[in-house]
């Protein structure tokens, strides 16, 4: 129980501190930059992060059932703001698969086609989802940290 624990606060916090880093640094240290600079950047940027998601996507889940089972037996007796946190947890992973399969897939084609402006078009939709999915992730680990003095 402690390693799965210890898995899926790990995991968390760097999903969530990744679109952090994203949303307020990245961005605003890469505003001044040139737009062929400023997607190239952010294209080499989610080549390095997106994977660190995949496996995230992977391992909350993984981790969030079996500590669900093995603490609860189940949803039954599950504590109301775990409920609403696995909710949430979907709802991160179904709007990062939108971003995968629709902007950042249209980006990184635009980006290797030279087509700045589609890309950059791109991104602005990437940023709109990463900051939803953000926002989203530190109401979710509010509730993980919480959640048992909540509900």
């Amino acid at each position: 129980m402690a390693a799965a624990q210890t898995f899926h606060l790990l995991f968390a916090v760097l999903w969530v501190g990744g679109m952090f880093f994203a949303v307020y640094v990245l961005r605003l240290a890469a505003g001044p930059m040139e737009p062929p600079e400023r997607v190239a950047l952010w294209g080499r940027a989610f080549k390095k992060f997106f994977p660190w998601v995949w496996i995230s996507i992977v391992v909350l889940p993984a981790t969030g059932y079996f500590m669900v089972f093995e603490a609860y037996s189940g949803f039954k007796d599950l504590p109301v703001p775990y409920h609403i946190m696995h909710g949430l947890g979907w709802v991160m992973i179904a709007l990062f698969l939108h971003l995968w399969f629709a902007p950042y897939a249209r980006f990184k084609k635009a980006l290797a086609a030279g087509d700045v402006p589609e890309a950059g078009k791109n991104l602005n939709q990437i940023r709109i989802i990463v900051t939803t999915n953000l926002w989203i992730g530190l109401g979710n680990i509010t509730l993980g940290a919480l959640g048992g003095f909540i509900g």
